[in-house]
C-alpha cells in the first residue's frame, strides 16, 4: 500500500485556524485589564498593578471568528492598500524594461561575487530597520531581489531571507529605532537612545549570525537546486525568469538605455524622498502610497507609456497581489478577536508573575521570552511596548536588574520574532508577495531562531553581569 505524503495545508488555511483558536482562548482565559492613563502624546499607557479581572464581560459570538475577517481587513487597510498599490508600480516598473535592463548590469557585476548581495544586503535592510525601523517600506524590494537571486542560481527563500532576516535584525538588535527603542525608554523612565554601546555590540554580533545563515542556504540551493525549500511550489506571476534549451537562467539582458537609466534615477531619488520623509516628516503608509502613486506616473512618462497601457499593468500588477491582501487580513483578525474577547491584558499579566520568582541573571532571559511570546498577541512594537513595558519596567526594580536590561528584554522579544510569528503583517506580507508558504519559510527560519535564542539569552546574562544601565 502506498503511504500518503503529509499535505501542508493552504497558509491560508493555516491562518484561518488560528482564528479559530484565538475565538475558543476567549472561551478558556478570563477577560482582564489594567487601568490606562493617557499620556501627552494622545497614546494610552498600562497602570502597573492595576490589573482587575472583569466582571460580567461580553461573551463573544460564535461567529465572532467571521465578523473579525472583514474587521482585521478594516483594521490593516492601510498596509493592504499600500501592497496594492506596490504591486501596480512595480508593474509599471517591469513594463519600462528597466528592471531586466538593471538586472543584467548588477549580474555582470554580482555574477561572480554573489557573497556581496547576500552579506551587503542583509546588512543595509538591517541598518534601515534598526535605526528608521523601516519593514513594510521593504516591500517594493522583494520582486527585484526574486528575480536578481533567481538568475544567480538561487531561489525565492534567499530573496525574502535577504531582506526579512536584515528586518529581524535589525529591530532585534536595534541602535536608535523610534518606534521601539525610544518608546520603550521612555516609558521606562530612561534617557533617550542611552545603553547605545552596547546595543552596537550586540548588532556586531547578530549580523554575522544572521548573514551566515542565509548564506550557507544560498550556497546549498546554487550547488543543488532541489534543496530549495520551495521546489515545486509555483512562481508568483510576472516574477518568473526565462531559461535556456539547456534550462538554466537566460542572463541576455537588453542594454541599458538613457531611458531606463532616467526611470532608475527617478526610482532611486524616490527612496530618497521616502526615507527622508519616515525620518524628518514623519509620513505614513499614506504619504509612502502617493509617492508611488507618483513614481508610477513619472515612470510611465519617461517610457513614454499610454495611459491605457499604464493603467492595464498597474491594475495587473495590483490584481497579482490579491492573496498577500487576503494574508494580511485573516492574520489581523487574530488580533481582532484576542482584543474583542479582553484576554491579551490577562495573558501579559499571567506570563509576567513567574518572572519574579528567578534570580536576576534568569529573570532578564524569562522577560527576553516573554516578550516573545507577547509579540504573538501585539504584533505592533510600540504597542508591545506601551502594554508590556509598564509591567517589566517596575518587575526589573524588584528581581534587582536595571530598566534598561528591561529594555534590551523587550527589544530581543518584540524584534527577532518578528521574522516568525504569523500574526505579523510584515512577514506574512513579505512571503505572500514572493510565494513563499509559511510552513516553508519555518524550516528555514526556526534554526536561525535557535542561534539566536541561545546567543540573545546569553546577552541578557552578560547584560545583568556588567551591570548594563
Amino acid at each position: 500500500m502506498k503511504k500518503r505524503k503529509l499535505k501542508v495545508p493552504h497558509t491560508l488555511v493555516i491562518l484561518f485556524g488560528m482564528v479559530i483558536l484565538a475565538q475558543i482562548l476567549t472561551y478558556l482565559i478570563p477577560a482582564g485589564s489594567f487601568q490606562r492613563v493617557e499620556k501627552a502624546n494622545g497614546q494610552l499607557q498600562v497602570v502597573p498593578g492595576s490589573f482587575q479581572f472583569s466582571t460580567g464581560a461580553p461573551v463573544l459570538s460564535p461567529w465572532a471568528c467571521l465578523t473579525a475577517i472583514p474587521k482585521g481587513f478594516s483594521g490593516a487597510h492601510e498596509i493592504i492598500f499600500f501592497v496594492f498599490i506596490i504591486g501596480g508600480a512595480f508593474a509599471v516598473f517591469r513594463a519600462t524594461g528597466a528592471v531586466d535592463a538593471a538586472l543584467g548590469a548588477l549580474l555582470r557585476r554580482l555574477g561572480h561575487r554573489p557573497f556581496w548581495l547576500v552579506a551587503g544586503g542583509t546588512a543595509l535592510f538591517t541598518v534601515g530597520s534598526s535605526t528608521i525601523g523601516f519593514g513594510e517600506e521593504y516591500f517594493p524590494f522583494i520582486p527585484v531581489l526574486i528575480i536578481l537571486a533567481l538568475a544567480l542560481g538561487y531561489d525565492r527563500i534567499t530573496a525574502v531571507a535577504i531582506i526579512m532576516v536584515g528586518y529581524g535584525i535589525g529591530y532585534g538588535a536595534a541602535i536608535i529605532n523610534p518606534f521601539t527603542i525610544i518608546i520603550a525608554q521612555n516609558i521606562a523612565e530612561l534617557q533617550p537612545s542611552s545603553g547605545l554601546w552596547y546595543r552596537l555590540v550586540l548588532l556586531a554580533i547578530f549580523l554575522p549570525i544572521g548573514i551566515y545563515h542565509v548564506w550557507s542556504y544560498a550556497k546549498k540551493v546554487g550547488q543543488d537546486p532541489a534543496a530549495s525549500l520551495v521546489a515545486g511550489v509555483s512562481m508568483p506571476e510576472g516574477m518568473s525568469i526565462s531559461s535556456g534549451p539547456d534550462g538554466k537562467t537566460q542572463q541576455n539582458h537588453s542594454p541599458m538605455t538613457t531611458t531606463h537609466k532616467l526611470i532608475l534615477t527617478a526610482v532611486g531619488l524616490s527612496l530618497v524622498v521616502l526615507i527622508y520623509g519616515l525620518s524628518k516628516w514623519h509620513w505614513s503608509l499614506v504619504e509612502m502610497q502617493g509617492l508611488f502613486v507618483g513614481l508610477t506616473l513619472v515612470m510611465a512618462i519617461i517610457a513614454r507609456m499610454s495611459p491605457n497601457r499604464t493603467a492595464v499593468e498597474f491594475g495587473q500588477g495590483a490584481a497579482s497581489l490579491t492573496s498577500t491582501a487576503l494574508l494580511i487580513g485573516v492574520a489581523r483578525a487574530i488580533q481582532v478577536l484576542l482584543n474583542e474577547g479582553g484576554i491579551v491584558d490577562t495573558m501579559v499579566y499571567s506570563i509576567s508573575l513567574p518572572l519574579q520568582q528567578l534570580p536576576g541573571a534568569l529573570s532578564a532571559v524569562g522577560m527576553f521570552f516573554v516578550q516573545s511570546l507577547a509579540n504573538f498577541f501585539i504584533p505592533s512594537g510600540s504597542g508591545q511596548a506601551f502594554v508590556t513595558m509598564p509591567i517589566m519596567a517596575p518587575l526589573a526594580d524588584l528581581v534587582g536588574v536595571s530598566r534598561q536590561v528591561a529594555v534590551l528584554a523587550y527589544q530581543f522579544g518584540d524584534g527577532f520574532s518578528n521574522i516568525l510569528v504569523p500574526t505579523q503583517a510584515v512577514i506574512v506580507g513579505a512571503l505572500a508577495i514572493a510565494g513563499v508558504p509559511y510552513d516553508r519559510w519555518l524550516r528555514f527560519i526556526i534554526p536561525l531562531m535557535v542561534k539566536i535564542w541561545i546567543v540573545g539569552s546569553v546577552a541578557m546574562a552578560v547584560a545583568v553581569l556588567i551591570g548594563y544601565s
